[in-house]
């Protein structure tokens, strides 16, 4: 076990709900009216959005690399009885690769902030006319935006994410300001699609 899976072992079993229950807004606005398939949620982490994509239809493969997260996901998973719309893996989303032959709709990262090389694996799932959805932090957020990571490293840019879906049809790929409590936070939203002969 890495020093990062311990951490966000501990995180999670220490407080009942790290994140919140239902889906981020961004992410709800733009995969709210698109038809269920089979999604992939990278960096799970509870299962908020893999519930909520279960709960409207999808088959969801789940993965993260905090067991306790992943274990707390499949629990409420079972009590809304979603148990056999969503798959839980228990891996690192920087080493796993699915099934052979396995593609997805839908590939979720929300607020997981992966390298473009992971970015860039990642779109290869995509089904035909599939979608990758990108939410997270702006680099800019560090010195004008409020909470969230604050090593520059493992932030990215519109420039980066546009780079790493060069091969899809591009939809969205901009900054949006997200209100909180303690000011504005600065997010990077990416959505990009897969074109129908490729």
């Amino acid at each position: 076990m890495t020093d990062r899976q311990r951490l966000w072992d501990e995180r999670y079993a220490a407080q009942d709900r790290v994140w919140s229950a239902g889906p981020n807004r961004e992410v709800e606005r733009i995969v709210a009216p698109w038809p269920p398939g089979r999604a992939l949620d990278l960096g799970a982490g509870e299962g908020r959005h893999a519930i909520w994509l279960a709960q409207a239809g999808w088959t969801v493969t789940a993965v993260d690399f905090s067991s306790v997260g992943v274990a707390r996901g499949a629990e409420e998973a079972r009590r809304q009885g979603l148990e056999a719309a969503i798959e839980w893996v228990v891996e690192d989303v920087t080493l796993w690769e699915p099934p052979p032959g396995t593609f997805y709709d839908l590939v979720l990262v929300a607020y997981l902030h992966l390298p473009e090389e992971v970015l860039s694996r990642a779109t290869r799932w995509l089904a035909p006319e599939g979608a990758i959805v990108v939410v997270g932090h702006a680099l800019r957020n560090l010195t004008e935006g409020v909470g969230g990571p604050q090593d520059p490293a493992i932030l990215t840019t519109v420039e980066q994410l546009h780079a790493a879906a060069r091969d899809l049809d591009l939809e969205r790929c901009e900054e949006v300001v997200r209100p909180t409590d303690a000011g504005d936070a600065i997010d990077l939203v990416l959505v990009a699609r897969r074109p129908a002969g490729a």
